[in-house]
């Protein structure tokens, strides 16, 4: 009896070790490991990019202004991820992608030339957009409904770390080691393949819950989704075209007092990022994005009128602050969706985000030249419309599937 007692307690004691062991390989640590590989080598890639192709490949306006237009192509085809997915699982699909991405990322150095750069950037931003439509996807069914705010909000807090660290380690190995661009793109892109890998053969394969679709799907139903995602663009675009170069133009800001406001932006999302998808789980969807709305009409038009740099630096973080409160359009999808729906509507929205990338930039360039006023008094008006749309959302905690 003693031998058989001391038996079942070693047998519950190894139990429990191996509970412990794996307790860690979850599809929350999986999507974290994940948002690692990609905000440091997205983050070191851009960080770096401009001064590279001016210094190494000599290139002007036109060049630089192709290139940003290459990168968004592969955004604006992310549907067709759903095709891809008739051959791979989402899981192994988003491990391939973030291998792409790290090796865009590392060769990049490798090929200072105008069309060498083309083809590094379009292999970087075919991973880098394949990933962040699965990896919305992947978030969207693994995690419930209830905690998919504040499991969310975790996750940009991680982004954020992950890119502070990166911009740190870019100023050290210029600045200490005085690293060249090669190495420094070696760097950050094996780094990135390196952890992908590690994951590929550490993490157990996840079940889903529901089978995905293998289609692409529109839906009526859906039909606000896609309304406050496709305005969601337009507004991105405005940002990032636009609101950085207002910093540099009308108020002489510097490379590095550029980076400066990119840190600071991230150790702020880094603190408020999880707060913030924990009251978005608190009071709704719609609330959330009616507050976001509301502070986004104010920052467009005080980009419009501000005549004071530090006024301007305040509204560009407060503006990157609202990019929290994207959570809540995720959210607001996976509560009317069809669980079956999740994967080709993330594609399918991830197009349509990209919309507004193909044609703002350009064409609100050309308005730019005639008063950059007028392109921040459009931005609110997408936030305008993109309040109004938002109050037909609705209140309740679940939304059923007709």
């Amino acid at each position: 009896m003693e031998e058989l007692a001391k038996d079942r307690q070693s047998e519950q004691v190894s139990q429990s070790i191996v509970a412990q062991e794996t307790k860690w390989q979850s599809p929350f640590v999986f999507l974290a490991i994940a948002s690692i590989v990609m905000s440091v080598t997205f983050a070191g890639w851009m960080a770096m990019l401009n001064n590279f192709v001016f210094e190494q490949a000599a290139f002007t306006g036109a060049e630089i202004g192709m290139l940003q237009s290459l990168r968004e192509i592969p955004g604006f085809l992310a549907f067709t991820a759903v095709f891809v997915l008739l051959v791979f699982t989402e899981q192994v699909f988003a491990l391939i992608s973030l291998c792409v991405l790290s090796i865009g990322v590392a060769i990049t150095g490798l090929f200072p030339s105008i069309y060498g750069l083309y083809a590094t950037t379009v292999l970087m931003s075919i991973g880098f957009h394949y990933y962040e439509t699965l990896n919305t996807s992947l978030s969207l069914q693994w995690f419930s409904k209830d905690e998919a705010p504040t499991k969310l909000g975790k996750l940009m807090s991680i982004k954020s770390a992950a890119s502070l660290t990166c911009y740190g380690l870019i100023w050290l190995g210029f600045s200490v080691f005085s690293a060249s661009y090669q190495v420094m793109y070696l760097f950050f892109g094996l780094s990135g393949l390196l952890l992908t890998l590690w994951l590929a053969f550490v993490m157990p394969k996840f079940t889903m819950e529901h089978a995905q679709h293998k289609k692409i799907i529109l839906r009526k139903r859906y039909s606000l989704y896609y309304l406050l995602t496709f305005l969601a663009g337009a507004r991105r675009q405005i940002f990032v075209v636009f609101a950085g170069f207002l910093m540099v133009e009308k108020f002489g800001y510097s490379v590095q007092q550029i980076t400066l406001l990119y840190m600071i932006n991230h150790v702020i999302n880094f603190f408020l990022a999880p707060k913030i998808g924990a009251w978005i789980a608190k009071v709704g969807e719609r609330k959330a994005l009616t507050l976001e709305y509301l502070g986004l009409i104010t920052v467009f038009v005080g980009y419009a009128l501000v005549e004071s740099a530090n006024i301007a630096a305040v509204l560009y973080v407060i503006d990157h602050l609202f990019f929290a409160m994207a959570i809540a359009l995720k959210t607001y999808f996976q509560k009317i969706a069809d669980p079956k729906d999740i994967a080709s509507s993330a594609g399918v929205s991830f197009s349509i985000n990209h919309i507004a990338a193909v044609v703002i930039p350009a064409t609100f360039g050309l308005i730019w030249l005639y008063d950059h006023s007028l392109v921040f008094y459009a931005g609110a008006g997408f936030a305008v419309l993109s309040l109004l749309a938002s109050q037909f959302i609705k209140t309740a905690q679940h939304y059923p599937v007709k």
